[in-house]
């Protein structure tokens, strides 16, 4: 059993934080959390105690879509809408990852950053590429960090340098998820790109694919209008964009994310709430591609799980500190949009959204409750002007101030992790 003590706060509903000022956490040997106290129960009393002092421990953040191989262009190139902006820049910068020694580079580098941002949990798309997308998967396992996976499947309207046919896509999806067969904190996750760049036979093999082995399933969903028009000439058969995904197997038949969302109303929005298909919201990327402002209040009033995503490189950062504050604008604006309809979102909704919701994807995880994992943060935010602030005021000053330098310790799954090289 380890012992930590130190203010905790974290959200076992988006409501409000649960803290405890100097309190104490228990963690077992198989790395779940036993309980949290207030004082150090009479069966601890003697056991030895990591005290963190004055420092913030928080759950670990979860990002559930970003694009480890745009990484490189992380904030450059905003100059275009999204299809423009994927013909231009996106697909020349993936079609690199057949050279595994630039994949190596790049990849190296955003399992780091990764690790500084606080973001132990991650949903990442790779490419079409099958060694460098195991590579991947070996560099999150290494630094004993959590990630699904996806190899990408695209088959149409991409360049040819970056395109794979039904088959390999299977295949390599396959092959990816045998190499990390046993991994506990690794796995693979069928990636359709999104619908423009996937015929029918390979969305419906991909769909089969995943019921076959119940893996779970990503792509993009509603993020832009002209997206959603070129969506509508492709599958004319489709009620909307999402019912696309849906004729295939692909929303919702086995765990599904379905990033951004901007425009998901009426009979989409009653498809995912009917299939658990889980909203990835990425304020930062939708305001970047000029997108939209995805509707997380009425996804959160009518059920649908919601997580946050940095959507690299749409998204321009790899902080979901900094995707919560773009979260937490961005309601506002649909807010004044509405008129005052739609509820903007509080820190602790927001901060729900980054742990406890997101988390939940994986399994018991983003919560310091008992039975699950301990991914964990100390955040020493002694420089940032603390004095005579409450721990929830010192929370939002984090939030919105701080960064990678305010973070002392990292765990996931029980375990302390150290930096990895790049």
């Amino acid at each position: 059993m380890k012992l930590y003590r130190a203010n905790i706060m974290f959200t076992p509903s988006p409501e409000a934080f649960q803290v405890l000022e100097g309190g104490y956490v228990a963690v077992n040997d198989n790395g779940l959390v036993e309980g949290v106290y207030e004082q150090l129960p009479a069966e601890y009393k003697g056991a030895e105690v990591t005290d963190f002092g004055d420092k913030l421990l928080i759950p670990a953040m979860n990002d559930l879509h970003v694009h480890a191989p745009q990484y490189r262009n992380q904030g450059i190139a905003m100059d275009l809408e999204l299809l423009p902006w994927l013909n231009t820049y996106t697909f020349p910068e993936e079609s690199k990852y057949k050279d595994l020694a630039y994949a190596e580079k790049m990849y190296r580098r955003f399992v780091h950053d990764l690790w500084a941002n606080g973001t132990m949990r991650t949903v990442a798309f790779a490419t079409i590429h099958p060694e460098a997308s195991k590579l991947l998967a070996d560099l999150f396992t290494t630094a004993g960090m959590s990630a699904m996976i996806g190899l990408v499947g695209m088959n149409r309207n991409g360049p040819d340098t970056l395109s794979n046919t039904t088959e390999e896509a299977v295949r390599d999806t396959e092959a990816l998820m045998n190499h990390l067969k046993g991994n506990k904190l690794v796995s693979a996750i069928v990636t359709p790109r999104f619908v423009p760049s996937c015929t029918p036979d390979m969305l419906k093999a991909l769909g089969e694919l995943a019921r076959k082995y119940n893996l779970p399933v990503q792509s993009h969903l509603s993020e832009n209008r002209s997206e959603i028009a070129w969506v509508k000439e492709l599958e004319p058969e489709s009620t909307c964009y999402g019912d696309a995904y849906r004729r295939y197997g692909l929303f919702g038949d086995t765990p599904t994310l379905m990033a951004h969302c901007c425009y998901t109303e009426g009979e989409e929005l009653r498809l995912m709430k009917e299939n658990h298909v889980y909203v990835v919201h990425c304020p930062t990327s939708n305001c970047n591609l000029a997108s939209g402002m995805a509707p997380i209040r009425t996804f959160l009033n009518e059920g649908v799980p919601v997580a946050l995503g940095s959507d690299i490189s749409g998204g321009h950062h790899l902080s979901i500190f900094r995707v919560m504050q773009y979260a937490l604008q961005i309601s506002k604006l649909k807010y004044a949009e509405s008129k005052g309809a739609l509820k903007f979102l509080t820190l602790s909704e927001a901060f729900w959204l980054a742990t406890k919701s997101g988390g939940a994807f994986f399994g018991k995880v983003g919560s310091f409750e008992k039975g699950y994992a301990f991914d964990a943060l100390v955040i020493d935010d002694a420089d940032l002007n603390i004095d005579n602030y409450s721990l929830p005021h010192r929370l939002e000053r984090y939030v919105y101030l701080g960064d990678d330098r305010q973070i002392v310790k990292r765990f996931c799954a029980g375990k302390e992790i150290a930096e990895p090289k790049i």
